[in-house]
C-alpha cells in the first residue's frame, strides 16, 4: 500500500498504544519538507502510516482505520464523507500548503475534526520573489535578457522602454494577505510608494502598515506596476478582466504570483502581445505551462513555473508547521494555524 518501512512495520492499528499518524506526502515532498530533526519529533511521538502513492484514494482508504491525525500535501485525496466513515479516529488534518479546499469538505468540519494549514510560511518567499519581479519590470531585466539570448546586436538589444528605480515609485497591491502584507513591508523598505485595494482593508489598518487605500480602478490607473496578492474565491474570478487591464499606463507591468484565477489570461496576452505591459507571472491557467504557448515568446514577459514558495527554508517551515500542529494536538493543545469551513470558499 505504501512501501515504505514505517507503514509495513506500524501497519494500520498501530504499537504499543502510540497514536498513529497518516503522512500522505510522497517521497520527494518528504525530502524537502521534513529534515531528520523533524521527522524524528514525529517518529518519537506517533507511529506512522507513510503513503508513497499518496494520490491513491484506496491506499488512504486502507491507512485511516485507527489513524489519529494525516498530514496531506499536494495531490492528496480530498478527505470526504466516505474516507471518514472509515477513519475512525481521525482528530486531525494537518496541511502542509495553504488552501485546504483541494483536500477537505465541509463534512470534515461538521464531524469536528481539526483542520490546519501552513499558508504563513509561504508569505516570505512568494513576497521575495514578486519584489524580484517588481524590479525585474521596473528594470527591464527580462527584455534585455531574452534579446541578448536571442542573438540580437549588442545596440539593439540594450533598446528598451524607459526604466525606474523602485524608491520613490508608485506601487499598486491587490489584496492585504499575509503575503500581500509581506511583500508591502520589502517594497516600502526599499523605499516604494504602496497603494492597495482591498475590501477588508480599513482605513486604520492602512495607515498601520503604511499604504494609501485606494479603490482597484484608482490603484491600476496611478501605478507603475501592480502585484496580486489576492485570494481565489468566487468573487475574485478574473478581477483583472480586459476592462481593467486597459486601466493600466502604458509601459506599465503586472506581478502575479498568487493565482492564475486573479487574471483573465487571455486579456493579458492580448495586452502583453501589444507591448504596452510588461508582465511577470509565476501562476498559469494551464499547469505546466505548454510548451508552444504564447506568453513563451514574448520579450516583455518574465515566467516562472509555480515556484514562488520553492525555497529550502520555506519547504522546512511547511513540514515543521504540519509536525507541530499532530504534536499539539497529541499533547491536548488548540492548534497554532487552525481554518474553519470558510476556509473552503478559498477555491484553491
Amino acid at each position: 500500500m505504501t512501501g515504505s518501512a514505517e507503514a509495513e512495520a506500524v501497519g494500520a492499528g498501530g504499537t504499543g498504544g502510540r497514536p498513529r499518524v497518516v503522512v500522505s506526502v510522497p517521497p520527494a515532498r518528504r525530502a524537502e519538507f521534513f529534515t531528520p530533526a523533524t521527522w524524528a519529533r514525529l517518529a518519537d511521538r506517533a507511529e506512522l502510516t507513510v503513503l508513497d502513492a499518496h494520490e491513491d484514494r484506496a491506499a488512504l482508504a486502507g491507512a485511516l482505520p485507527g489513524a489519529r491525525a494525516l498530514i496531506t500535501s499536494w495531490g492528496t485525496p480530498r478527505v470526504d464523507a466516505g474516507l471518514l466513515d472509515v477513519a475512525d479516529g481521525l482528530a486531525l488534518v494537518a496541511h502542509t500548503g495553504s488552501a485546504v479546499a483541494p483536500y477537505v469538505t465541509e463534512e470534515v468540519f461538521r464531524r469536528g475534526v481539526r483542520v490546519t494549514q501552513c499558508g504563513d510560511e509561504m508569505a516570505r518567499p512568494v513576497a521575495e520573489v514578486a519584489l524580484a519581479f517588481t524590479l525585474a519590470l521596473l528594470h527591464r531585466v527580462h527584455r534585455f535578457d531574452h534579446a541578448l539570448r536571442g542573438g540580437a546586436d549588442w545596440d539593439t538589444a540594450g533598446v528598451a522602454p524607459v526604466r525606474h528605480e523602485i524608491h520613490g515609485s508608485a506601487i499598486g497591491v491587490i489584496g492585504a494577505s499575509r503575503t500581500g502584507r509581506a511583500y508591502i513591508a520589502l517594497a516600502r523598505a526599499v523605499g516604494a510608494r504602496v497603494a492597495v485595494t482591498d475590501p477588508y482593508l480599513t482605513p486604520e489598518d492602512a495607515e498601520e502598515i503604511g499604504v494609501q487605500l485606494l479603490s482597484l480602478e484608482a490603484l491600476l490607473a496611478s501605478s507603475r506596476v501592480v502585484a496580486v496578492h489576492a485570494p481565489a474565491t468566487a468573487e475574485t474570478r478574473h478581477l483583472l478582466d480586459a476592462d481593467r487591464l486597459a486601466l493600466m499606463p502604458d509601459g506599465a507591468g503586472l506581478v502575479n504570483t498568487a493565482r492564475s484565477w486573479l487574471v483573465d489570461e487571455d486579456a493579458l496576452l492580448a495586452e502583453v502581445r501589444t507591448g504596452r505591459l510588461d508582465a511577470a507571472i509565476d501562476v498559469f491557467d494551464a499547469e505546466p505551462l505548454p510548451v508552444d504557448h504564447p506568453l513563451r515568446a514574448l520579450p516583455n514577459v518574465l515566467l516562472t513555473p509555480h515556484q514562488a514558495a520553492g525555497t529550502v527554508e520555506c519547504r522546512h517551515r511547511l513540514g515543521a508547521g504540519a509536525v507541530d500542529e499532530v504534536l499539539r494536538l497529541l499533547d491536548g493543545l488548540p492548534p497554532l494555524r487552525a481554518v474553519g469551513a470558510d476556509a473552503l470558499g478559498r477555491l484553491h
